[in-house]
């Protein structure tokens, strides 16, 4: 009886049929003290031999017609079936139990109301079990029937959880990837919005947030800063000698020389027609020797490209020093811009007039 009380709590926490299957062998022959025993499932019309715990094999993975086997007689007839010799009764196919060692059993279903299965305990000797015996190995059989409606509900529960489970990832996994393509939507149009359309380098609105923000690193760290406004020489007289396409041609070479010069970290950007600015930050040079090589690079842009008419520029600087780190910058960026805007006007006004003198 205590075996059996241990195994029914067993049975309580058994979440597997493979874990049903080891506790139920293992308690049934110690309950009896059999030489073997073993469960049975019914499969259709089919017994199948799960599992076994016996001196010797007996039938385990194998599948008899319910009619041809003594565990389909106990499902068939939904009671116990008692054989103390198993040579002289008519329910036990002598041919298959001929080569083992079994010489009397008891199979009980699992289940009398509708079995599902039976339990079979064997001895090697004659024996006749006893009605508290077979009352025991019932009792077992009750159990387990209990404890396989546990395990497909079990295994239910688990299949509805990873089923919602996989279902929420999949919807995760669908915002997710409505979030990022949204994110990418918002920083295409963000580039757009922060961008010049004919050149793709940052238009006037993309240099302000952008050069904002570089002031303000600059300042953190200590750094000088140079900033420039540029002016493309001749563009009206070539818009209206050649047309605008000429003009535009002229706009695009400019603002590639620009990003050939300057650093991926420097922010160039087409203020608006013919005029460019930049922000060079972390510099050791002075804006006279950027400017200087500004120049070089002009002639040689305009010595390969064998260019009419060459491309120049008319330029303001202003150097940006950094002053105490608690304080913003002296000046505001469009103050800035203002101040490099008027030299450029008069580096302007002094090459016309140098140009009219020559």
């Amino acid at each position: 009886m205590n075996r059996l009380i241990d195994s029914v709590q067993e049975l309580s926490l058994a979440r597997s049929l493979d874990r049903v299957t080891e506790i139920v062998r293992h308690a049934a022959r110690e309950m009896v003290e059999a030489d073997g025993a073993t469960f049975v499932l019914r499969d259709g019309e089919h017994c199948f031999y799960k599992d076994e715990d016996a001196i010797a094999p007996l039938w385990k993975g194998k599948r008899f017609p319910l009619e041809t086997c003594v565990s389909g007689w106990a499902m068939l007839n939904k009671q116990p079936a008692v054989i103390p010799d198993i040579y002289v009764d008519a329910r036990i196919p002598q041919d298959a139990y001929r080569p083992t060692f079994v010489k009397s059993l008891v199979m009980v279903p699992i289940r009398t109301l509708e079995p599902i299965g039976a339990i079979g305990v064997y001895w090697a000797q004659p024996y006749q079990a006893t009605q508290p015996q077979v009352r025991l190995l019932q009792a077992l059989a009750d159990s387990t029937s209990i404890a396989l409606e546990n395990v497909q509900i079990f295994a239910e529960m688990e299949a509805r959880i990873l089923k919602r489970t996989e279902e929420l990832a999949a919807a995760n996994q669908h915002l997710m990837n409505e979030i990022e393509e949204r994110h990418r939507a918002e920083a295409a149009v963000r580039q757009l919005s922060l961008t010049d359309e004919l050149t793709g380098i940052y238009n006037r609105r993309g240099f302000r947030l952008l050069a904002d923000r570089a002031l303000e690193s600059a300042r953190r760290r200590g750094d000088h800063c140079h900033l420039l406004y540029l002016d493309l020489d001749g563009l009206k007289l070539l818009n209206d000698a050649q047309g605008h396409a000429a003009g535009d041609a002229m706009i695009v070479a400019a603002a590639q020389l620009l990003q050939n010069v300057f650093r991926k970290t420097d922010i160039v950007a087409r203020l608006g027609g013919d005029e460019f600015g930049v922000l060079a930050t972390d510099r050791n040079e002075t804006s006279y020797e950027i400017l200087q090589r500004l120049g070089v690079a002009l002639s040689n842009e305009n010595r390969l490209a064998a260019r009419d008419p060459r491309l120049s520029f008319s330029a303001g600087h202003v150097d940006i020093a950094p002053v105490d780190r608690n304080v913003a910058y002296v000046h505001p960026l469009e103050t800035l811009l203002a101040m490099a805007d008027s030299r450029m006007y008069a580096d302007k006004t002094a090459r016309r007039a140098a140009r009219q003198v020559a």
